[in-house]
């Protein structure tokens, strides 16, 4: 059974039709980019996924269950999490009332262990634990958007466009981090257009474009192709 699977979904901002059939699955365990140039529909592809900007038509399962047409709410509690662009941090809030969060309902107990396993995949968080949001650098709201979605009972994590705007040193945590998830069986969708940090770190790519598909394989498939030149503008 597939951790994502996607088939053929449709989507459109009011009138206008942004996904055409579009596809891809990942396993648990995985990590799968989803390549494509600004506009291709990378992001609404991960909105349609968490029903935030719900498919009019396909398929969309979680762990073999059908979630196309449910709220966002309800795909959460599956265990799908969404690190956007752009962080969505709470400025006024420090970084453990961030991580706290979407781990409320838990018990004390339950939220001391769920906040210890994100400040040990990330250690500055841990130093910056009372300092506000607001004070942090892009590559630590970064960090601490990804520690907050995967705290409590996670299991695919979406993330659109992690790389934006970071420092080589920074991206290459985020890069140790992804492959640390993937250790654990989490499952990874990357959104993306930088193909060099995917390449480190992905199993499988997907790349679309103009909202479809147009190329589905491994990372010898991708370089043996000229599709990263063509879609992407650069190549491997």
């Amino acid at each position: 059974m597939k951790a994502l699977s996607v088939e053929k979904i449709d989507t459109y901002y009011g009138t206008g039709h942004v996904l055409h059939g579009v596809s891809l699955e990942a396993a648990k365990g995985q990590v799968v980019c989803l390549l494509g140039r600004n506009g291709a529909g990378k992001s609404t592809a991960i909105r349609s996924i968490m029903g935030m900007t719900p498919a009019s038509a396909g398929s969309i399962r979680i762990f073999g269950e059908e979630v196309l047409g449910r709220r966002s709410d309800a795909v959460y509690k599956l265990g799908v999490r969404v690190v956007p662009q752009g962080w969505h941090i709470f400025p006024m809030l420090t970084v453990e009332e961030n991580l706290c969060l979407g781990i409320i309902r838990l018990s004390s107990a339950e939220i001391k262990r769920e906040t210890e396993r994100a400040y040990a995949l990330f250690p500055l968080l841990s130093e910056r634990r009372k300092q506000k949001a607001r004070t942090l650098s892009g590559g630590e709201l970064q960090m601490l958007a990804i520690a907050r979605a995967i705290v409590g009972q996670a299991r695919i994590l979406l993330m659109d466009e992690p790389s934006e705007g970071l420092a080589p040193l920074v991206l290459s945590q985020i890069g140790r981090t992804v492959l640390a998830l993937k250790e654990t069986g989490m499952t990874v969708l990357l959104a993306e257009q930088n193909l060099q940090f995917s390449l480190k770190v992905a199993d499988y790519y997907y790349i679309i474009d103009n909202g479809a598909n147009v190329f589905a394989g491994s990372r010898e498939e991708l370089a043996a192709s000229d599709v990263q030149v063509r879609y992407l503008g650069v190549s491997i």
